[in-house]
């Protein structure tokens, strides 16, 4: 096992990656190249940041460990990709596990098998990005193919159907221009259905991360772009009800 993680930030108090309040422990690296990536500064591996022990992780994270005992929340590890770095965080999840901690990942899925199958053993909640149904465009817009996503988010429904898998709950990066339209909805619905998803969750394009890539000096083909809201998803949120699947 590496002896340190390449991380990016350490979030406290957040609510909206799982249940409760959280730490989110962001890992550097990503094999992906979304176009409306809103965290520039994850994708290159390189030690640009500071690198942290298990260890160091860990005294940051039980620091709150009230809160997430009053409110059900727990640590969540994210990126950039934390499967780039597998090995540390199996590691970090099996000591959050044995201080009782409820533990997610954030992630595109996108990993060798055997690296997915040893590390979803080790969590609560998978939180799993699925950016597109269709292969060649999910390249267009991620400069990667979704076949392994979509082949390890198959894996984690059966463990999960045979009870002795995490939760897992889907989540759509609506983005205009490349999955927003009705006609992706019914796509993603097509798929989740095909796969046996219910419930699933669509987080509504936003600019947030835009001065990143004027600071890193990056092309950021996003630029003007107007942010979606939840009100401009509600047609697009109406063919996942009208399907059965909770959105």
């Amino acid at each position: 096992m590496p002896d340190k993680a390449l991380l990016f930030n350490i979030q406290k108090f957040s609510l909206h990656d799982g249940p409760g309040i959280r730490t989110v422990v962001f890992f550097k690296g990503c094999p992906l190249r979304c176009r409306w990536c809103s965290n520039p500064e994850s994708w290159s591996p390189a030690e640009d940041i500071r690198s942290y022990t298990v260890e160091e992780v860990m005294k940051i994270c039980l620091q709150d460990r009230p809160f997430y005992e009053e409110s059900g929340g727990g640590v969540t590890l994210s990126g950039g990709e934390v499967l780039l770095q597998a090995d540390f965080a199996i590691t970090l999840l099996d000591q959050l596990g044995k201080e009782k901690l409820h533990r997610a990942i954030e992630t595109s899925a996108l990993a060798p098998s055997a690296v997915w199958q040893e590390l979803i053993n080790h969590v609560e909640l998978l939180i799993i990005d699925v950016k597109h149904y269709d292969r060649e465009r999910h390249i267009e817009g991620t400069a990667v193919s979704n076949e392994v996503c979509l082949a390890n988010l198959k894996t984690a429904l059966n463990r999960r159907t045979a009870d002795r898998g995490p939760n897992i709950l889907p989540r759509i990066p609506v983005i205009p221009g490349f999955n927003n339209s009705l006609e992706d909805a019914e796509g993603f619905s097509r798929l989740f259905i095909a796969l046996g998803i219910s419930r699933a969750e669509l987080l509504p394009f936003h600019q947030f991360g835009e001065k990143k890539y004027t600071d890193l000096g990056i092309p950021y083909s996003m630029h003007g772009v107007p942010q979606l809201h939840q009100e401009d998803l509600m047609e697009y949120r109406q063919v996942f009800i009208d399907r059965g699947i909770d959105v």
